[in-house]
């Protein structure tokens, strides 16, 4: 009956959909079934209202306009982001193209579209082997004044990317001044190879001046004589965190964070190589070039 299907829609959707706008519109796709008074009755929304907002659906005004305007430049702005943006950064997106808007207002509009920021999560494998003899360096980054230009402060790590294939170890440098990553390897081993790699493609891309100073954790990785013998050979200073403190090295949790989030969490990955292709993709031609740090 028709009461009954009222009723029906009533629970479905009034449950659901809070907002005015949204039950204005359930009015207005329900009202060649249903008088518009008994289905404004029953979605407990008044008929003025509904004929208000059908007049402003028909005719908008100019804060209207405006914001289908904005809501196409967010919508822009969020897909060049990979869909990773939420409305702190679009925002300050808006800000660099000269608009300014409320960050309310900007989140609204999110909203209404169904756009989000990545949101953190999931879990967390050990790579950090710091049980070895081998000498430990000094934690010369707290000491360190900030970087005033590239290339002065660099910190490196090691993450793990899971394939169906089995895990991807990845292994990054990340400059401290511009928060790009300068250097970067990948391999199925989590050995001193792997650092090794990210170390040379580090020094080959960014020519560090001398005594460039590089942050890493204890991992016997970077304890290692042959990880310390590069270091020498480029003129470059150790430096490690304090025992089991990932706070030492944040920046560079940040960026696992910021990956993991943007791209590794979004995929699932059946080979290595399928992997290594995304991530390449996501370091050199969005995280680099384009995201906002």
């Amino acid at each position: 009956s028709c009461a009954s299907q009222l009723r029906l829609s009533k629970k479905n959707t009034v449950d659901s959909l809070r907002s005015a706008p949204q039950l204005y519109e359930r009015v207005d796709a329900m009202k060649k079934d249903h008088p518009i008074l008994t289905l404004c009755l029953h979605l407990e929304v008044s008929v003025s209202g509904y004929y208000d907002w059908q007049r402003r659906r028909l005719c908008p005004g100019p804060r209207a306009v405006e914001d289908q305007a904005l809501a196409r430049e967010i919508d822009q702005i969020h897909a060049r982001s990979r869909q990773t943006y939420g409305s702190p950064r679009v925002e300050k997106e808006l800000r660099k193209r000269g608009r300014r808007h409320g960050r309310n207002r900007v989140a609204r509009l999110m909203k209404q579209k169904g756009l989000c920021g990545r949101q953190k999560g999931r879990y967390r494998v050990q790579t950090t082997d710091s049980n070895h003899d081998q000498p430990i360096a000094p934690n010369r980054l707290a000491q360190a004044p900030q970087a005033t230009a590239p290339n002065q402060l660099w910190v490196a790590d090691i993450t793990y990317i899971e394939t169906k294939a089995g895990w991807l170890y990845l292994a990054a440098i990340l400059d401290l001044y511009s928060r790009k990553s300068g250097g970067w390897a990948m391999s199925k081993r989590i050995d001193t190879v792997l650092v090794l790699k990210a170390l040379a493609m580090a020094l080959l891309h960014r020519c560090p001046p001398a005594k460039v100073l590089l942050h890493t954790d204890r991992g016997v990785q970077y304890a290692c004589q042959h990880f310390r013998q590069a270091l020498q050979q480029h003129g470059a200073l150790a430096s490690m965190s304090r025992r089991a403190n990932c706070y030492d090295n944040a920046a560079m949790e940040s960026f696992w964070s910021t990956l993991k989030l943007e791209l590794v969490y979004r995929r699932h990955f059946a080979t290595r190589s399928q992997a290594r292709s995304q991530i390449f993709d996501y370091i050199e031609s969005f995280y680099n070039r384009q995201r906002a740090h």
